[in-house]
């Protein structure tokens, strides 16, 4: 590939995570309905400034997914605390926030345990994780672990995103006539802190292990969407449940992939086809939620199901695509770990 195809493929992989990200972090999970479509490029500059972000800065850096996971718990927080302090507003959206997340708090933070499970969720998982491991699926001639953007680009796009940031922040303030305490600024900040240095201090796994199995790719997709499906269940749970009951089953669900992964990631057989197959069943997990969703948006009960079925279709030819598009490519030399 030429110097100026490979220029032109790395631009066009940093545009499609920078629109793909507020898709599926948004459209796809059912939040907005399919009318309300242009509103992407107003979501953008914090989802995919921020996807892009993450995933360049842990590049540039050499480093893999431990370190792109703790850099996008630090975009969860800076998303739902500074920009629009869901974490801490009773009443945010109108919802009674404090009734649906009674329950333990976490005191640095000031903000109930429930609700920072949901917000490092679905954040570092949805909005981070799966459009980074999407797009880097299309990626060729080692460009995945490459950087995307140069120093320019890099610029533009911390601007983009500290912009976008302040607009949604002051028009969250307008629109919720609320503001939080500094105290809880400055917990989100020395948090957000704290994840950002761990996230450089992470190395890249040893090297492979010999002999280490690692199951299919179909395997570790399925372990991915009954995961995060089984997170989505507790909407589903009956009144009356105790409270540490999700807490309880969402540190489960966590040790249930990570404890697997880092086992598996040094394993011989671990591929481009796992890391696909995890976010694959991830994104499969927000399509049927998003068909859910759909039925309680603020439009017409059939524009609310067609534009989720348009959107879960969207997410399965993109998966399909990625999966096609790594198959095509063979499996060549043994792949980085990250």
């Amino acid at each position: 590939m030429s110097l100026e195809r490979a220029r032109r493929h790395r631009f066009r992989s940093a545009l499609a995570l920078f629109l793909l990200a507020p898709l599926i972090g948004e459209f796809l999970l059912g939040n907005q309905p399919v009318t309300a479509l242009p509103s992407v490029f107003l979501l953008a500059p914090l989802y995919g400034g921020g996807a892009l972000l993450v995933r360049e800065a842990a590049r540039r850096a050499g480093r893999g997914w431990p370190t792109m996971i703790l850099l996008g718990a630090a975009y969860a927080l800076i998303e739902e605390g500074p920009v629009d302090q869901m974490l801490w507003n009773p009443h945010y959206g109108g919802f009674d926030m404090g009734a649906a997340y009674a329950g333990a708090r976490v005191p640095l933070l000031d903000t109930g345990v429930q609700l920072l499970q949901d917000v490092l969720t679905m954040h570092t998982v949805w909005s981070i994780c799966v459009p980074v491991a999407l797009v880097e699926a299309f990626a060729r001639d080692g460009d995945r672990t490459r950087p995307w953007l140069g120093a320019p680009g890099l610029s533009v796009t911390a601007l983009v995103f500290a912009g976008g940031s302040g607009f949604l922040a002051l028009a969250q303030v307008e629109s919720e006539d609320f503001v939080a305490t500094p105290a809880q600024f400055a917990g989100a900040g020395l948090v957000i802190a704290v994840l950002v240095t761990a996230a450089f201090l992470c190395r890249a796994p040893g090297a492979r292990a010999a002999g280490r199995r690692v199951p299919g790719p179909w395997a570790v997709g399925a372990l991915s969407f009954a995961a995060t499906s089984g997170y989505w269940g507790r909407e589903y749970l009956p009144d009356g449940v105790p409270a540490a009951v999700p807490v309880i089953g969402w540190a489960v669900l966590l040790a249930a992939v990570l404890v697997p992964c880092i086992w598996w990631v040094r394993g011989e057989g671990w591929s481009g086809a796992h890391r696909l197959a995890l976010a694959g069943g991830a994104l499969l997990t927000y399509a049927w939620v998003g068909l859910e969703q759909g039925r309680y948006l603020d439009v017409s009960r059939a524009t609310g199901l067609i534009g989720s079925t348009v959107f879960a279709a969207g997410a399965l030819a993109l998966l399909v695509a990625a999966a096609s598009s790594g198959a095509r490519r063979g499996p060549g030399s043994p792949p980085p770990l990250v």
